[in-house]
């Protein structure tokens, strides 16, 4: 199905969901490269466990020449030891950038000085279009760190540092990343929504019970603040990729 712009599909079971995603992921990259022996790619990743099952099957797809590829991420939590296992660019080097030969990978590393860590950060960003970004979505329905009812759809900044919302915060220790609220950190560096937004392809990646009051939001309310995802229904190229625990039971009904 579709929701004004954005393409729908739902897979029997999350292996299924992770698979397909990993399809077209690699499908594009495959395309983009193979027009032109000179080309490069500069992609953008997400780094939570909703990923996971696409990523193991991206890094054994075949025919993909890495090396031309540039990797960046989404966010980076402030106030964490640069070893902390919790920080995101670790977790993506151990889920991918580490398990494929990439021509370059720019991690966030927001330091002392975030707002600096930020601009300079925007300006690796900037330097060229952002050709595919693969993403996931939020309980409270974020994207990125934009959380509700902050989140700016039209931000004039590629980077930002933000303060979390609490179900944000939660949402990390549901999915075993840290041992308790207090643990998680209350501001990190995100990509904006219009950051997110440029890239030419997206693929959105949303398994999981948890996330299915995010899904049907996403698909429902009008687009806004409110569920910052709703603004992947304006992007020109976007694919939802859903399983049976994530897609609403009323899914076949949304026009």
């Amino acid at each position: 199905m579709t929701k004004d712009t954005l393409r729908v599909e739902v897979h029997p079971t999350r292996d299924a969901m992770g698979a397909a995603a990993a399809t077209e992921v690699a499908g594009e990259l495959r395309r983009r490269l193979g027009a032109d022996p000179e080309a490069t790619v500069r992609m953008v990743f997400a780094a939570a466990p909703s990923q996971q099952d696409m990523l193991d099957r991206l890094v054994v797809e075949e025919g993909i020449d890495w090396s031309r590829v540039t990797a960046f991420h989404m966010d980076e939590y402030i106030g964490l030891a640069p070893d902390a296992p919790q920080r995101f660019g670790r977790w993506l080097e151990a889920a991918i950038f580490g398990r494929v030969g990439l021509g370059a990978v720019h991690l966030i590393e927001p330091g002392t000085d975030p707002e600096a860590a930020a601009r300079e950060y925007a300006e690796l960003l900037g330097a060229a279009p952002i050709d595919l970004v693969c993403l996931g979505i939020g309980e409270n329905g974020h994207i990125a760190f934009n959380d509700p009812p902050d989140a700016d759809l039209h931000d004039p900044e590629l980077v930002r540092v933000v303060r979390l919302d609490e179900q944000s915060r939660v949402q990390q220790v549901e999915d075993g990343l840290f041992a308790s609220v207090d643990d998680v950190p209350t501001h990190a560096v995100t990509l904006t929504i219009p950051a997110l937004l440029s890239a030419d392809r997206l693929v959105c990646v949303v398994p999981g019970e948890r996330k299915r009051e995010a899904v049907r939001r996403t698909l429902t309310e009008p687009v806004g603040p409110q569920c910052p995802a709703t603004a992947l229904r304006t992007h020109h190229a976007c694919t939802l990729y859903l399983d049976a625990d994530s897609a609403p039971s009323d899914l076949e009904a949304t026009p």
